[in-house]
């Protein structure tokens, strides 16, 4: 291939593989708007609206095929981000979390262990077991509304939305 052919080549390629901006804003996935807590925190404050936490694990098989297939369901990221705040929480994470007004920490991690944080814990337990997924709804002062321990279809989901 010379090099005239080659260069006409690579145009042919980047106009069909790289198309315009307007193509591109066209193909991007809307995106649930996770907050963090501390996030959730500052934003209950200011503007009151229901809260979504999704709690789960990194070894959580139905955790990941929630946040892979439900959480991108246009429909349920449409209603989530126009009516809830979303939080998204490993329950195994080791990071402090300040929430209203309290610190917050994963006191059960070990070197060979992670353990479950105490927030995950605390909102997320069920007669002293705590099991993920955990999705849970709230009313914009912090009421539970709905609890569910297992996974949740994108079907499933709108209905409780």
């Amino acid at each position: 291939m010379n090099r005239r052919t080659f260069i006409s080549h690579c145009c042919l390629t980047a106009c069909v593989v790289l198309p315009g901006p307007t193509i591109v804003r066209a193909v991007q996935k809307q995106q649930i708007n996770w907050l963090t807590f501390e996030q959730l925190s500052d934003s209950l404050v200011h503007s009151p609206k229901k809260v979504l936490i999704s709690f789960y694990t990194d070894w959580c098989v139905y955790c990941h095929k929630m946040h892979r297939e439900v959480f991108t369901n246009p429909e349920v990221v449409r209603r989530v981000n126009a009516a809830y705040y979303a939080v998204k929480f490993d329950a195994e994470s080791t990071d402090a979390i300040h929430f209203d007004g309290q610190l917050f920490l994963n006191r059960r991690a070990t070197k060979r262990r992670k353990g479950f944080h105490d927030i995950a814990l605390l909102l997320g337990s069920r007669n002293g077991q705590f099991n993920v997924p955990v999705t849970l709804l709230l009313d914009p002062d912090f009421r539970m509304i709905h609890r569910s321990f297992q996974y949740l279809d994108s079907k499933k989901l709108l209905e409780l939305l």
